[in-house]
């Protein structure tokens, strides 16, 4: 099966120029900044859709012939072909551009669920799991269409993987939703809603043999991957699955990872000190940091601020380089600048 993208004039290829860029330029500016990635995808895929209507505009102004995004849909019956394996992941950035009601139902699942379950994860996590959703709802479709050439695309897997991975790490959080008024629900009645509708939705078309026009198989298939792989995803992030600790928040989640935090680091006042554990005596400079650092660690910041004294002034007693100050998920570390392998404290 050939590419579409053979034939377009330079009118067409712009506007694909242009619906990448807009598409990846959110994303990556969100990763570069280190800001919300969620509402990074969410900006991807409202633009992808102004893009879209871009599209049908030129269209209409006898501009463009052929719709430019016929080589990144999903088609279920090409999805074999190793060509168009990349279809399972671009057409959850495409919408129907007669349809922008659809688009809009899914920026706000993007927005209001992904953000606060992305300060639950954090970035990595979060990311990972959007790509679970996504795949998933595609791989879900394909299932159950195997030999089908009738296009699908949109972003709802997606959405719906951001329910399912909500609902199996910390269904009690209570965040904003617009269902019948916009105020804080529990995730658990949003998610178990959304999946019961769209699960009754399938088995209604499965009995009556009428397409609905939605890919509800998708919406599924999105849900089931992401709550199932959650767990896995979560493991040794910020926040533990299932806390109750009033929603998310930048605070709560800052609060959970400093618990975490705490809970891992090692008991300075167990820990002989590097330099006795050499043989050597503390350098007389050092002492009173080193016992004013042992005496008063329990605390992330407080460890973070001694260690980075004695890092300032301390030199490693195998080579003489600079001590550095790293963190690490077990709390800050001292080790050696040029060759950690001969002075890190505390050990790992």
């Amino acid at each position: 099966m050939g590419f579409a993208m053979s034939l377009f004039n330079t009118t067409e290829w712009l506007v694909l120029s242009l619906w990448f860029v807009a598409v990846i330029a959110p994303m990556a500016y969100a990763a570069r900044t280190r800001t919300s990635l969620a509402m990074g995808i969410t900006v991807s895929v409202l633009l992808g859709a102004v893009v879209q209507v871009l599209w049908a505009m030129l269209y209409n102004w006898g501009l463009v012939e052929y719709w430019v995004w016929s080589d990144f849909v999903l088609v279920p019956a090409r999805t074999s072909e190793p060509a168009f394996m990349h279809t399972l992941a671009t057409a959850g950035f495409l919408h129907s551009q007669g349809d922008m009601m659809h688009v809009l139902g899914n920026v706000v699942i993007l927005a209001l669920v992904g953000v606060p379950l992305e300060q639950r994860l954090g970035g990595k996590r979060f990311a990972a799991v959007y790509v679970i959703g996504l795949l998933g709802g595609s791989l879900g479709w394909v299932v159950f269409n195997a030999t089908s050439f009738t296009p699908a695309l949109g972003a709802s897997g997606a959405a719906f993987g951001l329910l399912g991975a909500y609902l199996a790490g910390w269904p009690k959080d209570e965040i904003p939703f617009p269902l019948l008024l916009i105020r804080p629900w529990p995730v658990v009645f949003i998610a178990l809603l959304y999946f019961g509708l769209e699960l009754a939705r399938a088995l209604a078309t499965m009995d009556s043999g009428v397409s609905s026009g939605i890919a509800h198989m998708a919406h599924i298939g999105g849900f089931i991957a992401a709550y199932a792989l959650l767990p896995l995803v979560a493991k040794g992030g910020p926040v533990e699955l299932g806390v109750v600790d009033g929603g998310p928040s930048q605070g709560d989640a800052h609060a959970a990872k400093r618990r975490r935090l705490k809970a891992t680091m090692a008991n300075l006042s167990d820990i002989e000190d590097p330099w006795t554990a050499r043989g050597l005596d503390v350098p007389k400079h050092l002492r009173e940091p080193l016992k004013n650092l042992v005496q008063a660690s329990d605390e992330p910041e407080t460890r973070a601020a001694w260690m980075e004294h004695l890092a300032d002034a301390g030199r490693c007693p195998l080579c003489d380089a600079p001590l550095g100050l790293v963190e690490r998920n077990s709390g800050p570390h001292l080790q050696c600048s040029t060759t950690p392998e001969h002075f890190e404290w505390p050990p790992r």
